[in-house]
Parts: structure tokens; C-alpha cells; sequence
């Protein structure tokens, strides 16, 4: 499974595509057309929503995104978070709540990250997390 980031959706569903969203459109569109299994972390769902300026796009976005499996965090998951975020202090490296809480969700589905949020790489120093920069 691949777990996609919030970094690499917003290029993927941004309404006008920059040169730098390119290359991650054509990685997602690729892993699309292979059927590989992808999921998005509640939190990540949450956070595209909420950056949307219209009802219309809010309706267009959820649509989109309807799709993809929704990875919910349970107890597990926020455990896992919370010694995710503990093991980054340890090693004086910040990290957010929702990023750990991403992170330990992609952990425990044994699943690879998608993202472009450099932050997770500081969090994959100190856990088992694997990530992928999607792109040529």
C-alpha cells in the first residue's frame, strides 16, 4: 500500500499545475493506471478540505478524492503517534502532531509515504517509516 501525503495530493488536485507539479502528477497518474492500492490518511483528507475557498470546490475535491480509501486512525494509530513524536524529541528534531499521527498510520499499514514535507524524513530517521518523493 501507498500511503499519499497531503504535500503530494495538493499538486495532484491543484486547479492550475505549476512546472514543479508535473512530475508528481505523472508518478500519481502512473500509480493510477497501474491499480497500485493507495489510501489517505483521515487527517490528510481533512487538511485538503480544509483549503478549499468555495463550496463548490469543497464538493469537487471530496468527490475526487472519494475513491481512496480512508486510512482512520485508532488506537493503535495514535499510540503509535505519540512514540513517533517521543523518539523525534529524544533526537531533538520537532515534529507535528498530524505528521506523527501520518507517519504512524503509514507505519502500521506497512505501507510506503508519499510525500514531499522534507519534515518526514527527520521523523523517518528515528522510526521505521519508509518514504518515496514521487517523481521521474
Amino acid at each position: 500500500m501507498i500511503v499519499l501525503d497531503t504535500s503530494v495530493l495538493s499538486h495532484v488536485f491543484r486547479r492550475t499545475r505549476s512546472p514543479p507539479s508535473q512530475p508528481v502528477v505523472a508518478a500519481f497518474r502512473r500509480l493510477v493506471e497501474e491499480d497500485a492500492p493507495l489510501a489517505v490518511p483521515g487527517v490528510v483528507f481533512q487538511e485538503l478540505l480544509s483549503g478549499v475557498r468555495t463550496a463548490r470546490a469543497f464538493r469537487d475535491l471530496e468527490g475526487a478524492l472519494a475513491g481512496f480509501p480512508l486510512l482512520l486512525a485508532d488506537r493503535a494509530a495514535h499510540r503509535r503517534a505519540a512514540e513517533v513524536r517521543n523518539a523525534c524529541r529524544t533526537v531533538g528534531a520537532a515534529a507535528a502532531s498530524f505528521d506523527c499521527l501520518i507517519a504512524a498510520q503509514a507505519i502500521n499499514a506497512g505501507a510506503e509515504l508519499w510525500t514531499l514535507d522534507g519534515d518526514f524524513a527527520r521523523i523517518a530517521l528515528v522510526t521505521t517509516l519508509r518514504l518515496a518523493r514521487p517523481g521521474p
